[in-house]
C-alpha cells in the first residue's frame, strides 16, 4: 500500500476502480436474484452464476480489507487489537 492522505491521483484512481468493481457486483446480484426467480437454469448456467459471484465476492471483499487498512491508517478505526479492549463485555 502506498502512502498517501487520501486526496492524491492514485487513491482517486483506486476510489475509481473500487467503485467500479462495487458496481459490477451490484450488476451480477441483479443478475443472479433475476435468474433465480426464473426456476428455469440449467446446472451449467448455475455453476457459471456460482463462478462469477465467487469472483465478485473476493473483489467486494479486497476492497473492504483496503478501505478498512486506508481508514486505519488516517486514524479513523481503531486497531482490530484494540477493538474489545475495555470496552466491550466484561467478564466476571
Amino acid at each position: 500500500m502506498l502512502p498517501s492522505d487520501g486526496t492524491g491521483y492514485v487513491s482517486r484512481l483506486a476510489d475509481r476502480m473500487e467503485a467500479e468493481q462495487l458496481g459490477t457486483a451490484d450488476a451480477l446480484i441483479a443478475e443472479a436474484r433475476k435468474m433465480l426467480r426464473s426456476r428455469a437454469w440449467t446446472p451449467g448456467e448455475i455453476h457459471l452464476l456460482a463462478e462469477d459471484l465467487t469472483a465478485s465476492l473476493i473483489t467486494v471483499r479486497r476492497v473492504a480489507e483496503s478501505r478498512g487498512e486506508r481508514l486505519r491508517e488516517a486514524g479513523h478505526v481503531e486497531d482490530e487489537d484494540d477493538i474489545g479492549e475495555g470496552g466491550g463485555e466484561e467478564g466476571g
